[in-house]
């Protein structure tokens, strides 16, 4: 059975909507980064999951091909993550969503290398005509943070947030966004076959210890 990241980690995906505390590993992915509305019709960012997921299924099904990946072993392609931030606004202004930067993420297992995302990169040009050069090979470490699943649209993710917050007060931490520490999103749910309201995302905050 192929290995799945949701199932593995649940602690990590597969959350309830209260606010828990996790120290969160650290993790290689493919990353794209952009700017610009996620909503935006054919914009930056609907191009950098296309890019993403042409890299991502070309690591998937190398096990068919020629090219062999050491260690490989089946797996599920993990749920699409996201960074947010925008320049000089601490948190997040959900009705400024043009002046959004993100970084687009999937994960990978732990046995992909370097050389083989390039060898994906170059793999999925060839056959899918796309300049994959955006991708990149991407290593975090994301540390303690945060958590909770949200369940809803994406505009009322304040509601949640504010719970994290004063949850992680209550724990005597403080929220510890910053240039290299960002709102993060998991998306769990597919927007385009769940309804709004049922749409589940893990959202995750950077602590620091309160003083």
């Amino acid at each position: 059975m192929a290995f799945d990241f949701k199932k593995e980690y649940k602690e990590y995906y597969l959350l309830k909507d209260k606010p828990a505390i996790v120290d969160v590993p650290a993790a290689n992915f493919l990353a794209v980064r952009g700017k610009g509305d996620p909503n935006e019709t054919g914009g930056a960012y609907s191009r950098a999951l296309q890019l993403l997921y042409a890299v991502a299924y070309t690591l998937r099904m190398s096990y068919k091909g020629s090219y062999h990946i050491e260690g490989y072993y089946e797996y599920v392609v993990p749920p699409l993550e996201g960074f947010w931030w925008q320049e000089g606004i601490q948190g997040m202004d959900y009705a400024r969503k043009d002046k959004l930067h993100f970084v687009s993420l999937l994960r990978l297992p732990d046995f992909i290398r370097e050389q083989d995302v390039e060898w994906a990169k170059a793999e999925a040009a060839k056959k899918k005509k796309l300049d994959c050069g955006a991708v990149e090979f991407f290593h975090y470490d994301e540390g303690l943070c945060v958590q909770c699943m949200h369940i809803g649209s994406y505009d009322t993710e304040p509601a949640t947030v504010e719970v994290m917050t004063a949850y992680a007060k209550s724990q005597g931490y403080a929220i510890d966004i910053s240039d290299t520490r960002h709102h993060h999103e998991i998306y769990i749910s597919d927007p385009r076959k769940v309804e709004a309201a049922q749409c589940k995302t893990v959202l995750r905050h950077p602590l620091k210890k309160l003083q």
